[in-house]
């Protein structure tokens, strides 16, 4: 909450802005004053002084300009100060008193909201205003429709509930979602992307180039259940607070930044705004090239895949952002991506190859959930029909929801998620099952945390078949997507 409070003196014509006001805000004043003057209000000839409160708390953006104009017009008599009670007020001036857009409002619209404070904003706005329901929102256009409303000579439009459900702009976008049928073979991929998907795991998937590592990664959120009303809100506060437009619609989000993206561009920073792991909150986060990307940011992102936030932490400020992501990601089995290739085009040493693998650290890899390996597509797989790909994303998504809807009535939430004491109570193992996992754990080298993380992909192959029980068959499934964990040949 900032107040924006104004006082009129004695002395020669000055305005002064105070608060730690950025370069926006301070030239605020150029704008109040034009707009003043369009609007047909006369300027005050007196000392003004505007403060933002609190003082220490750096302000920026557009947003003050509307609060400073209503506090000037109300310091100076012409509206009074009474009507400004249990009242916010957000919006840019433009130089002729018309309210434009103002972006990264939607999280202060939900604090207001919170407060049951009746807030003031662009009719522009009117997109992000839709999504909350219950808020007391007033849309307007211009400067005066702001004034004659405080006055009480006119009225301020709050928003039609037809915007808030009806309104075409809310809907999902008519845009189709990228349908797994439309990727031909690469059956075992599929069948991790499945799993994957049921049980929010990390996934890494390691072939040539043209394997069809990134198509998969596409379809992954058409095989997600839709967002929830309360999870759209928070999503589209993410994208807002970034400076962007907010999505409309129940599609989970995919963020695939490049590999040259820095650590503040992923993890967020600058003026505390979000980074790419919180813009992907509640969907897909997808690192194609991952060895390409800065030592330093990947392994930033091991924190956030743990606790499913980021913290950020500046000298006077720290600010704390969601990102509950799922991580997909993908990288060439060598630098020249042909490791394997049965026509020896492959020509990188054993030492380059693994100099490149190590670019991704053992403790980023423990992290991850499921590793698979993909082959070059066969020709009588690529040449195929695509209507013998009976698999649409409908059909596994079906399969997905079923195995979720499972794991959240059994424990509440979903088997990437489970903390380790849960791990013990809902993942137990048949005695065969148990030497079938020591041996791996003995033969792989596997890590407590990789140990764990083997029984909850486990125990997601047994709620994708919609067993309560978790079969040897599910542990060696589990054990074998552990691809990074295999000693090389």
């Amino acid at each position: 909450m900032v107040r924006v409070e104004v006082h009129l003196g004695a002395g020669l014509p000055a305005f002064n802005l105070v608060g730690l006001p950025e370069t926006v805000v301070r030239e605020s004043k150029e704008r109040v004053r034009a707009a003043l003057a369009t609007a047909g209000y006369d300027f005050p000839q007196r000392r003004i002084t505007v403060n933002l409160s609190p003082a220490d708390l750096p302000k920026e953006g557009g947003r003050f300009d509307l609060p400073i104009a209503v506090g000037i017009l109300a310091a100076d008599g012409r509206i009074d100060p009474e009507a400004l009670k249990d009242r916010e007020f957000y919006g840019e001036l433009s130089l002729g008193g018309a309210l434009r857009e103002t972006r990264k409002l939607l999280p202060a619209l939900i604090a207001g909201a919170k407060c049951r404070r009746e807030m003031i904003l662009p009719a522009a706005n009117a997109l992000e205003a839709s999504l909350l329901s219950g808020a007391k929102l007033r849309l307007v256009n211009y400067l005066s429709e702001v004034v004659a409303a405080l006055n009480g000579t006119g009225s301020l439009d709050a928003l039609p509930r037809a915007d808030r459900a009806d309104s075409g702009d809310l809907k999902a976008p008519s845009r189709p979602m990228p349908d797994l049928a439309e990727v031909r073979g690469q059956y075992a991929a599929k069948r991790a992307l499945e799993i994957a998907a049921a049980g929010e795991h990390g996934l890494l998937m390691i072939g040539p180039p043209g394997a069809g590592k990134t198509l998969l990664a596409q379809r992954l959120p058409g095989l997600l259940p839709p967002l929830s009303e309360p999870e759209i809100l928070e999503v589209a506060s993410l994208e807002s607070a970034a400076g962007g437009r907010p999505s409309m619609g129940g599609r989970r989000p995919f963020r695939s930044p490049q590999h040259t993206a820095s650590v503040a561009a992923l993890i967020g920073g600058g003026a505390l705004r979000p980074g790419e792991l919180s813009l992907a909150h509640l969907g897909v986060l997808f690192l194609d090239e991952l060895p390409e990307f800065p030592r330093n940011a990947l392994e930033a992102l091991r924190e956030p895949l743990e606790s499913g936030a980021v913290v950020i932490a500046r000298l006077k400020r720290t600010c704390e952002f969601p990102a509950k992501f799922q991580l997909v990601a993908a990288m060439n089995p060598c630098p020249c991506g042909y490791a394997g290739d049965s026509r020896g085009r492959c020509h990188c040493t054993a030492e380059q190859i693994t100099r490149y693998r190590n670019r991704i650290s053992g403790p980023l890899i423990d992290r991850i959930d499921i590793h698979v390996e993909l082959m070059a597509l066969p020709a009588e797989h690529l040449m195929r029909d695509a209507r013998e790909e009976t698999e649409s994303s409908t059909v596994v998504a079906q399969r997905v929801a079923g195995a979720r809807e499972r794991q959240l009535k059994r424990q509440g939430r979903l088997n990437a998620r489970l903390m380790p004491a849960e791990v013990a109570r809902y993942c137990g193992l048949a005695r065969d099952s148990r030497s079938l996992l020591s041996t791996a754990i003995t033969s792989l080298g596997l890590s407590a945390r990789a140990y764990h993380r083997v029984l909850k992909v486990a125990r997601t192959c047994a709620d994708l078949r919609g067993d309560a029980d978790i079969r040897m068959t599910d542990v060696a499934e589990a054990v074998k997507l552990r691809a990074l964990d295999r000693p090389a040949d």
